[in-house]
């Protein structure tokens, strides 16, 4: 991934990595999609991200691994099924080797969907 490379669409950035990750790439997209199908497809912060309200997840390739970046709430709520991922206060890292975890990408976006709906309806309330 070259940082200082600007994109303008998914496509357009997946198309832009080494072969080794695009398949994995397409994999995370089609679960955030699928999960997801209110939210919008966008580039941010240099990576593909998925936005209804706020921004709900983002994801990058990187030499070793996929970055997954869906804030800092899930990693906390999701820790006992994360063990086995390095972890950071927003971002968990799916090694290239071992694949994604279909099952646990749903999960987090679909935490990560109800968690911006709820914030949505706050912001709501608090403007009456």
């Amino acid at each position: 991934m070259d940082p200082t490379k600007t994109y303008n669409s998914v496509d357009e950035y997946i198309a832009a990595q080494p072969e080794n990750t695009k398949a994995l790439l397409q994999k995370i997209r089609q679960i955030i999609k699928q999960t997801a199908p209110a939210a919008s497809e966008i580039i941010s912060y240099g990576m593909p991200a998925y936005k209804q309200h706020g921004v709900l997840v983002y994801f990058a390739a990187n030499k070793q691994h996929i970055g997954f970046y869906p804030t800092a709430s899930p990693i906390v709520v999701f820790a006992d099924e994360l063990t086995t991922y390095k972890t950071s206060k927003g971002a968990i890292q799916f090694p290239i080797k071992t694949g994604i975890p279909v099952e646990l990408v749903e999960k987090i976006v679909k935490y990560r969907i109800n968690e911006d709906e709820l914030k949505a309806l706050n912001k709501k309330t608090k403007k009456k």
